[in-house]
């Protein structure tokens, strides 16, 4: 992914991440291996096997160093499913890269960095 494809990868109309997402039934035993590698005891239907860098920025969607067993937000009702703040930034990361407010690598970098001051950290905030 670079910011010269952005156009046909990533900000193209009619979504990019539903053509790439590797489907539920590759990726189940994929985040049990992975949690059970960390030594992640929480429940798995409340947890998100997340993407360090998302999709939606260019991450690698089988990567394993851009995958991990992402707990549910502190305060989140077991059972209820799962739960994660970190998403949005990523949507307000992406809207930023494709209408080009910030560069994908900066993008990338941020939320690499500290997801949680990502938007602060590249004034978006």
């Amino acid at each position: 992914m670079t910011q010269a494809n952005l156009a046909s990868s990533i900000c193209r109309k009619g979504g990019y991440t539903k053509h790439i997402r590797p489907p539920e039934s590759v990726t189940r035993k994929e985040k049990q291996l992975n949690a059970a590698s960390y030594g992640y005891k929480g429940s798995l239907g409340d947890a998100e096997y997340d993407h360090l860098i998302s999709l939606q920025l260019g991450g690698d969607p089988n990567d394993a160093r851009n995958l991990w067993v992402e707990s549910a937000d502190p305060g989140h009702k077991p059972g209820s499913g799962v739960n994660n703040l970190k998403d949005p930034v990523e949507t307000k990361l992406h809207t930023a890269v494709c209408s080009g407010k910030v560069t994908l690598k900066a993008a990338q970098q941020a939320i690499v960095s500290d997801w949680t001051t990502a938007l602060s950290r590249i004034g978006l905030a």
